[in-house]
């Protein structure tokens, strides 16, 4: 699977300022189709409704986080392959091992530039 600048992109976060710095960013990558939810429940619904190539969720919002969307889309067959990366602003090893062992498909610590996202989302699309 290639790297498709075409594909929608879904980015999930309740801090707007980091919503409209990851889509900055998407956007100078070359991705156009960037939507955004501002939690886990709004993401799990625009999920259901479009087909998205990536998502790109943050880990702590309320009332859903980005672990527990994962998990969800993860339990979904429909969506259970959806190419999906975790952001957080902690580096805790147990919360990589969790999102890892919940199918995780990559993890970036905030803060990030364009050149680390880029690495993280090529990664995700690599042959294995």
């Amino acid at each position: 699977m290639s790297l498709d600048l075409t594909m929608p992109v879904l980015v999930v976060d309740d801090y707007k300022t980091m919503v409209r710095i990851i889509k900055n960013l998407l956007r100078q990558i070359g991705f156009q189709d960037v939507d955004e939810a501002s939690d886990g429940s709004e993401a799990l619904e625009k999920i259901k409704a479009k087909k998205y190539g990536l998502v790109i969720s943050d880990w702590n919002m309320e009332p859903m986080t980005g672990y527990e969307l994962l998990k969800q889309v993860r339990a979904d067959p429909e969506h259970s392959e959806l190419p999906f990366i975790m952001v957080t602003a902690e580096a805790k090893s147990e919360n990589v091992v969790a999102a890892k062992k919940a199918g995780v498909n990559n993890y970036i610590v905030k803060p990030f530039n364009a050149q680390t996202l880029k690495g993280k989302i090529e990664s995700v699309f690599q042959p294995a």
